[in-house]
C-alpha cells in the first residue's frame, strides 16, 4: 500500500475535513471517515508507552466501527487484517471503491507521527497548518461552546500539536506537501492543483467544488471532523479567516489565555507552521477586548450537546457522583461525536 496512501496531517480544527472533502472528490482518491488506526498500535507499548496515549478511546471506537463497516467482510476482515497489520486493512477498503489512493485524515496521527513514517515511508503526506489562535478558537467554540478553560483543561491542543507537527515539517522524514489552510480557502485551484502535482494525479476542476462532485460510492469524510460548517458548504470560504479574532475581541479572559498559550509557543516551531512568533504575539498584544462577549449562535441539537458535555466536564469528582456524571459524559460523547 505504500504507493496508494496519502496521509492527511493537522491539528483538530485545522480544516481537515475541508480538505479531505476535497481530495476525496477526485475520482482516484478514496476519503472516508478517520479510521484512528494508528494511535492504538503506535502505543501498545513497543514504541510508546501504553499509559501515555494520546488518543479519544471513544472517538477511536466510533471512527473504527465506521471504517470496519466499509470492509466487504466487515468484522471477519478486520480480524484478519490485524494478523497482517494495516496494509491489509487499507487495501480491502479501498478496494470496493474502484479507485487508486486511500486518503486517511485522522488528527491524532500528529502526535504518532515518527511511529507513522517508520511504518509508512514511502507513502506521501499532505501536511496541513492553520493560524494556530484560529485553531485554538475554532476548538472552543466547536467542541466546548465557548468555554476555553474547559478545552484547555481537557486538551491542550496547540502546546501538543504544534511542536509536533512543526518537528515533522523540519525534519522531513518523509515526503511531504506543506499546505497552509489560509491560501487554500483563498485559492482553492491552485492549492489544490499543487497538492495533485504532489500525489502525481491530473487537477480535477470538480475537487473544489466538493459538495457537488462527492460520489456515494466514496463516502465524504465528515462524521467524525467538523460537525456543522463544511456540510453546510460546498466549496472553500474565507468567511472564517478573522472569526478568531473578533471572538478574543469579545472575551477578555480568553483573549489572555491565547497571550499565555503563544508566549509557550517556540519561534521555531511558529515558523515551521508559517507564521511568525514575534508578529503573533505583536498581534495578540495590540488587540483590545470590547467587553460585549462572544456570541452563542443559534440553539441547535448539536449545540445543546455540546453544552451539557461541557457542564460535565467541568463537574467531574471521585465519588458516587463522580462516577454518574462519568457514565453521563460517556454518553454525551457518543451523541456529540
Amino acid at each position: 500500500m505504500q504507493d496508494r496512501l496519502v496521509f492527511l496531517i493537522g491539528a483538530p480544527r485545522s480544516g481537515s475535513t475541508l480538505t479531505a472533502r476535497m481530495l476525496g472528490a477526485h475520482s482516484e482518491i478514496f476519503a472516508p471517515v478517520e479510521p484512528h488506526l494508528m494511535p492504538p498500535l503506535a502505543h501498545l507499548g513497543f514504541h510508546d508507552k501504553v499509559d501515555a496515549a494520546p488518543y479519544d478511546p471513544v472517538i477511536t471506537q466510533l471512527g473504527l466501527r465506521e471504517f470496519v463497516g466499509l470492509l466487504p467482510g466487515g468484522e471477519d476482515d478486520y480480524l484478519d487484517a490485524l494478523r497482517g497489520a494495516t496494509d491489509q486493512l487499507y487495501e480491502r477498503a479501498l478496494a470496493p471503491s474502484g479507485r487508486s489512493r486511500f486518503l486517511d485524515k485522522t488528527p491524532a496521527y500528529a502526535l504518532v507521527l515518527d511511529f507513522l513514517a517508520k511504518l509508512y515511508p514511502q507513502a506521501k503526506y499532505v501536511v496541513l497548518t492553520r493560524h494556530p489562535i484560529a485553531v485554538w478558537s475554532s476548538v472552543v467554540d466547536s467542541f466546548f461552546d465557548g468555554d476555553h478553560e474547559a478545552a484547555l483543561a481537557h486538551n491542550p491542543i496547540l502546546e501538543r500539536y504544534v511542536p509536533a507537527i512543526a518537528r515533522f515539517l523540519r525534519e522531513r522524514q518523509v515526503d511531504l506537501h506543506h499546505l497552509r489552510y489560509e491560501q487554500l480557502v483563498q485559492d482553492p485551484e491552485a492549492e489544490m492543483e499543487a497538492v495533485c502535482r504532489f500525489l502525481d494525479l491530473p487537477f480535477e476542476p470538480g475537487m473544489v467544488d466538493y459538495g457537488e462532485h462527492e460520489s456515494a460510492k466514496a463516502p465524504a469524510a465528515r462524521g467524525l471532523g467538523d460537525p456543522v460548517t463544511v456540510a453546510q458548504e460546498t466549496r472553500p470560504t474565507t468567511a472564517s479567516l478573522d472569526k478568531w479574532a473578533k471572538a478574543l475581541a469579545g472575551d477578555g479572559a480568553r483573549l489572555a489565555q491565547c497571550r499565555e498559550i503563544v508566549a509557550q509557543l517556540t519561534d521555531p516551531d511558529l515558523e515551521a507552521w508559517g507564521f511568525s512568533g514575534p508578529e503573533l504575539r505583536k498581534a495578540l498584544a495590540e488587540l483590545q477586548p470590547t467587553g460585549s462577549g462572544p456570541s452563542r449562535g443559534r440553539l441547535t441539537r448539536h449545540a445543546l450537546e455540546r453544552r451539557v458535555l461541557v457542564a460535565v466536564r467541568r463537574n467531574i469528582h471521585h465519588n458516587a457522583l463522580g462516577r454518574l456524571v462519568r457514565f453521563v459524559r460517556a454518553g454525551c460523547d457518543v451523541l456529540l461525536r
